[in-house]
Parts: C-alpha cells; sequence; structure tokens
C-alpha cells in the first residue's frame, strides 16, 4: 500500500520542522526535512531564483526517496507549494517546472501552519513582517488548487492535537473531512 503523503506548509516561522518530526515519531513513520534549509547551508553565495528550482527539485527527489520508507504515512516538512509562493514573493515569477509539478505530485493532505506563534530570528528567515501576507499567499494557492487543506493553529501541545486532528481525518474519514 503506497503511503498518504502530508505536507506541513505554510509562511517562516511557523513551527513546519517541529510539527512535521513530532507527527513522523507519533505516527512511527519517517519525515522529508526541508531540504531548503540543506541546500543553502551549503551555498557560498546570496541564492538567486535559479536555486529556487535546485530546491524544489531535491525536495521532490527526497518525497521520492523515502515514500518507499515510511509507514503509512510520509511527512514533508514544506513542499513545492512553499517554493513556488517563496519564488513568487520573492522574485515575481516561478519556474514552470514547480508549478506542473505541484499538480502533478499532489499531497494528500496539506496541512498550513497559522501565524499564531511568535516569529523565531534564524539566518535563513528573511521577512518576520510579512507572515500574513505570506499565509493569505498559501490560502489562496491551497484554496484556488481545490487540494484538501487544515489550518493549524495553537500553541505547544494544542497546535499538535490540531494537526492530529486533521491527520485522524484522512486516515480514517472521521467528520469535518
Amino acid at each position: 500500500m503506497k503511503a498518504l503523503r502530508v505536507s506541513v506548509t505554510g509562511p517562516e516561522s511557523t513551527g513546519k520542522s517541529e510539527l512535521a518530526e513530532q507527527l513522523a515519531v507519533h505516527y512511527q513513520t519517517v519525515w522529508v526535512p526541508e531540504y531548503a534549509r540543506e541546500y543553502l547551508d551549503g551555498l557560498n553565495r546570496p541564492y538567486t531564483r535559479d536555486d529556487i528550482l535546485e530546491i524544489a527539485k531535491g525536495q521532490l527527489h527526497r518525497e521520492q526517496e523515502l515514500l518507499h520508507s515510511a509507514n503509512r504515512l510520509l511527512i514533508c516538512d514544506t513542499d513545492l507549494i512553499v517554493t513556488s509562493i517563496w519564488s513568487g514573493f520573492k522574485y515575481g515569477s516561478v519556474d514552470p517546472w514547480i508549478t506542473e509539478h505541484i499538480e502533478a505530485f499532489p499531497h494528500d493532505l496539506y496541512l498550513l501552519m497559522d501565524i499564531d506563534i511568535p516569529w523565531e530570528e534564524d539566518p535563513l528567515r528573511e521577512y518576520p513582517g510579512k507572515r500574513k501576507e505570506l499565509f493569505d499567499l498559501f490560502y489562496g494557492e491551497l484554496s484556488g488548487l481545490g487540494f484538501l487543506f487544515r489550518v493549524i493553529s495553537g500553541t505547544g501541545d494544542k497546535r499538535f492535537r490540531n494537526a492530529l486532528r486533521a491527520v485522524e481525518e484522512l486516515l480514517y474519514g472521521l467528520p469535518g473531512r
């Protein structure tokens, strides 16, 4: 049986990585870390629009590699929608490869992280004052594509429980799906 893919997505500094790892531990499965961090940490220059395409390809490649190791679910820390929105926001355009692959490889569920937790500084984060604008872009993109998604709000354990509820809806078809 092919594993279902769950993407933890949304603006920067919304707890995506932490939640992805928590979900993977809870469901005893593998998770795909954010490839952009690894890529950018190895870059010895400012990144460009072309680098975003390489990040998108690397993220999808990692997902496809780990899909076979997943136990019922593959939890993904970010996805191609993140690279698409980031490219459009920062550079005003998105490589067609990214758009094509978003539609060709949709996730079964997107957990859109709300911006209701405090911003945390990080050398790779760029726009602390733009989280609402970016959240709205994510919401509009997911809605426009017709993908199944849930907004995940709350702090600490409440945020985790809200994410669990959304995943349980996917797995078991509970009310609210």
